[in-house]
């Protein structure tokens, strides 16, 4: 069970980021809303609105004191976390809607990706675009995310994966899922790459030579959101399965039950001391985990048969592919 299942959204929640400082949980939606939240529900503050339409992504800077919010109408939005005012005008250049958002490690650039097939990147100060669009190869850029060293970053959509250098040229392009790439996330040493598709798997690949090492199976829809713990011990999934997984990484086993939501989920975030997991989707909830629980937690019943169009015993469906050569 959930520790806390939070409501106040009136629509699809697309997007969530846990503060570190103060262990609150911000989140937006397609009701054209960031909210902000305590870890046991109580909101902080009022709810911040763009003029812009539904707010999609979202990443919050380093220091906490701003967040960046991509628009289906491709423009990005900069707000001031401490005062819940934008700062400054839009900044435009997305011919379309605005799927990723990531901030580099060391502050100074923001990269978002989008439904026109481009990544582009922005000085956080002034709200220009550092260099020139890149143009990607496949199609719209359903993720990105800079490496934690800062000196790359991994872009990801139709069936493939990105690497790219800081100075925006293609290193490796990686090919293994059989559809749509839509979540990212690097180890914290920068050696590896983990990604989520809608061919229903999450895949570990080696960042100096694109080598897929696993597969793990077990989602029955398409894989939505990836993040991992702090200490890089687990790996946690959403899906449009209706589920939450958890993933040991030296096992490459799954740990514990299926976590469940009344409807698809759409974002997993991982609060930064690794006690806690927060979830959301189409049901306009934020579901707060435990992880310690979740990582010990069973069902007496088969709770796994009340996932939409799986099989009642979990085994049937597990199976990872471990590669290494």
């Amino acid at each position: 069970m959930p520790e806390c299942v939070i409501k106040g959204h009136s629509q699809c929640i697309w997007s969530l980021a846990y503060l570190g400082t103060s262990g609150n949980i911000m989140s937006t939606s397609e009701d054209s809303s960031i909210r902000q939240w305590k870890r046991n529900g109580d909101p902080v503050e009022k709810p911040w609105y763009s003029d812009g339409g539904v707010i999609g992504p979202m990443a919050v800077s380093p220091d906490e004191t701003m967040v960046i919010g991509g628009s289906i109408d491709g423009r990005l939005w900069l707000w001031n976390v401490k005062e819940g005012s934008t700062i400054g005008d839009p900044w435009e250049g997305h011919d379309d809607v605005v799927r990723c958002l990531d901030w580099s490690p060391d502050a100074l650039e923001i990269a978002s990706g989008s439904e026109d097939g481009t990544i582009r990147r922005w000085n956080p100060d002034t709200g220009r675009q550092i260099a020139p669009p890149i143009k990607t190869s496949h199609g719209w850029v359903y993720a990105v995310k800079y490496s934690p060293q800062g000196d790359k970053f991994v872009s990801g959509g139709a069936g493939a994966i990105c690497i790219w250098s800081k100075d925006s040229k293609l290193r490796i392009e990686i090919k293994g899922h059989e559809n749509w790439v839509t979540s990212l996330c690097w180890s914290k040493d920068g050696a590896y790459i983990f990604s989520g598709s809608r061919d229903h798997t999450i895949r570990k690949w080696r960042m100096i030579d694109g080598q897929e090492l696993v597969v793990f199976r077990g989602h029955t829809n398409p894989v939505r959101s990836l993040c991992l713990t702090p200490n890089d011990s687990h790996i946690v999934s959403a899906s449009n399965d209706c589920s939450i997984r958890i993933w040991d990484l030296k096992t490459n086993q799954l740990v514990g039950d299926p976590l469940l939501h009344d409807d698809q989920v759409r974002i997993v975030a991982m609060s930064p001391d690794g006690k806690y997991i927060a979830s959301a989707g189409p049901d306009r909830k934020i579901y707060v985990w435990s992880l310690e629980a979740a990582l010990n937690w069973h069902r007496a019943d088969d709770g796994n048969a009340k996932l939409k169009g799986r099989p009642a015993r979990l085994s049937n469906i597990l199976n990872v592919d471990l590669h290494f050569n």
